[in-house]
């Protein structure tokens, strides 16, 4: 039966080719396997390549007193305790060396006059911790893994999108998708798969994220029987931009703060120092975010919707050199020159703390053969992530992630392709084209983002989160009855028919478990619930699939060793 399709067999199926899934798939070839890298757009296209402040890691090039144990500590404390510990401590331990071995690999940093890699300041962090690249710090990375991987040999099979993910019993046997360009479908067996698929962006209207951010890994992971975890906590990145709406939300690197950058409301005052007069520009981002959010409210934001972020004290020169990308990008987009005057900014849904929940050592999801690494999983940020993890993230975990599923390649044995769940795949995709009317996904597209922009956005209530899910449930019933015309042959409302799907299992997950956590903590807000509970620090949102229902339970957090308490309580005042 399945010698009707194309079928691609490797020990290592990697779902995405961003700095997660490239780095998994250059740790699996170390160890021998045989890799697929599958990704939905083309090899090099990652939304890695849109981060551009830098890589947080404590090399202490900048400030010597910097150690993994400074950074452990702001990223617990970023993500209010929340986070998974271990995983805190092996990010904040291993950055250093994986930033290292990128400059091996051939990524050119910016310079010390000493020779050494450039750090810089940003928001959360202690020290100056970002290594970087001007602001086209994720670029670089991308292009030193692509580089790489290359070299040493995987597959790529580009423009394809999955859709499915096969099982053989618990396990996981593989995956099914189709070529974005003809439509057909093809199957991919593997003993070991690893989402590095990103975030959910695309379902809010205004976003930093790119096209490909629909949700598919945390989606097919739930749909495989996988627990998604801290799905409330959806960053929105202070600076993004407003103005002109046809580039709203695209995202203003927190690198313009972190080189001086100054927020100013639209009578002129730096506002920052009612909300965080310490750290002021350089507060963590969902303070920031609340901060520019509540200005605009309150009637003192900018023409549209937004407020000023300001670098034109600096020498224009200087900012040219250091803010590269920034500079062209608001000259060519926006006819704004941000050396001689300010950019207009708003929040922007930007990343999603949330995902699939991991082991820390392996990064093993809860189903055998299935891991996750990057945007995709979660744990590592707690209720909200500091600037620059992320991109340390993804060599971190990749590298676990690609280590852990070579080791299960090598001691088990193939996996056999089950014929009903790829026959099952192949219905579900084609009955849009089967149906003589319908909805129409772009109709259902909107509805979603204007449903999850005003109900489950950067402030929530019971009675919004209530109101979304009512409407999640009505767009779930009408995306059943979807109709899509034309060919399979390049056709986006196929495409999107398919994503719009996962882009409501997880705006149903995040929604579900805003709504349990009656609590204001890190990235999620609530009006009606506005301070911290110390019993909601003590435990997870968890969301599993059971019988066609999404089912959420909570989940206790690990504690947390002596030594390492005692690290993140150092200095009065700390903690939650």
């Amino acid at each position: 039966m399945t010698g009707k399709y194309e079928i691609h067999e490797h020990d290592v199926l990697i779902i995405g080719a961003g700095g997660a899934g490239l780095r998994a798939a250059i740790e699996a070839l170390t160890q021998g396997a045989s890799v697929g890298v599958i990704c939905k757009s083309l090899l090099g296209k990652a939304h890695t390549v849109m981060a551009e402040g830098g890589i947080a890691a404590a090399v202490g090039n900048v400030d010597p007193a910097d150690n993994w144990r400074a950074h452990f500590r702001d990223t617990m404390r970023g993500g209010k305790l929340l986070n998974n510990w271990r995983m805190a401590q092996i990010h904040a331990q291993e950055a250093s060396d994986r930033v290292h071995e990128l400059e091996q690999w051939g990524a050119l940093f910016d310079r010390t006059e000493d020779g050494r890699i450039l750090q810089r300041a940003f928001g959360g962090h202690t020290f100056k911790r970002l290594c970087h690249v001007g602001d086209r710090t994720g670029l670089e990375m991308i292009r030193t893994l692509q580089d790489r991987g290359v070299q040493m040999g995987f597959d790529v099979y580009m423009e394809c999108t999955i859709t499915r993910l096969l099982k053989d019993g618990d396990r996981i046997a593989g995956a099914f998708g189709y070529w974005r360009e003809n439509g057909r479908f093809v199957v991919f067996k593997g003993k070991s798969v690893v989402l590095a698929t990103g975030g959910i962006g695309k379902a809010w209207p205004v976003t930093s994220n790119s096209w490909e951010y629909t949700g598919d890994g945390m989606a097919l992971a739930y749909e495989a029987g996988a627990d998604l975890m801290d799905m409330e906590f959806v960053q929105f990145h202070p600076t993004g931009m407003v103005w002109p709406p046809g580039v709203q939300g695209i995202l203003v690197t927190e690198a313009v703060r972190g080189e001086g950058g100054i927020l100013r409301n639209r009578t002129g005052e730096r506002f920052m120092e009612r909300y965080d007069p310490k750290r002021l520009d350089l507060s963590t981002r969902d303070v920031v975010a609340r901060a520019i959010y509540t200005e605009v409210k309150e009637g003192r934001g900018t023409e549209h919707g937004g407020a000023f972020l300001d670098i034109s004290h600096k020498p224009a020169e200087y900012v040219k050199r250091k803010l590269p990308s920034m500079y062209h990008q608001f000259l060519e987009l926006a006819d704004v020159d941000i050396t001689k005057g300010p950019m207009e900014v708003g929040p922007t849904c930007h990343y999603m703390m949330g995902g699939v929940k991991v082991e820390a050592d392996t990064a093993a999801s809860t189903i055998p053969g299935l891991f996750a690494a990057g945007e995709v999983a979660a744990g590592l940020h707690g209720a909200n992530r500091l600037g620059g993890n992320s991109l340390s993230d993804l060599l971190v975990f990749g590298r676990r992630a690609g280590l852990a599923a070579a080791e299960r390649a090598k001691n088990t044995s193939a996996p056999s392709l089950d014929d009903n769940q790829i026959e099952e795949a192949e219905r579900e995709m084609l009955a849009p084209f089967e149906r003589a009317e319908g909805e129409n996904a772009y109709t259902v597209h909107s509805d979603l983002q204007e449903t999850m922009q005003s109900l489950v956005g950067i402030f929530r209530t019971e009675q919004d989160l209530q109101q979304a899910l009512t409407k999640i449930e009505q767009l779930k019933e009408r995306s059943q009855r979807m109709k899509v015309s034309g060919s399979r042959m390049f056709n986006p409302g196929w495409h999107l028919s398919r994503d719009l799907k996962f882009m409501l299992t997880v705006a149903e997950a995040v929604t579900r478990s805003a709504l349990a956590r009656r609590e204001s903590r890190g990235a999620h807000s609530r009006i009606d619930y506005p301070n911290l509970d110390a019993a909601w620090g003590k435990q997870n949102n968890v969301i599993a699939r059971s019988a066609n229902q999404m089912e959420l339970r909570q989940a206790p957090i690990a504690l947390m060793p002596e030594d390492l308490q005692l690290l993140v309580s150092e200095e009065k005042g700390a903690g939650a």
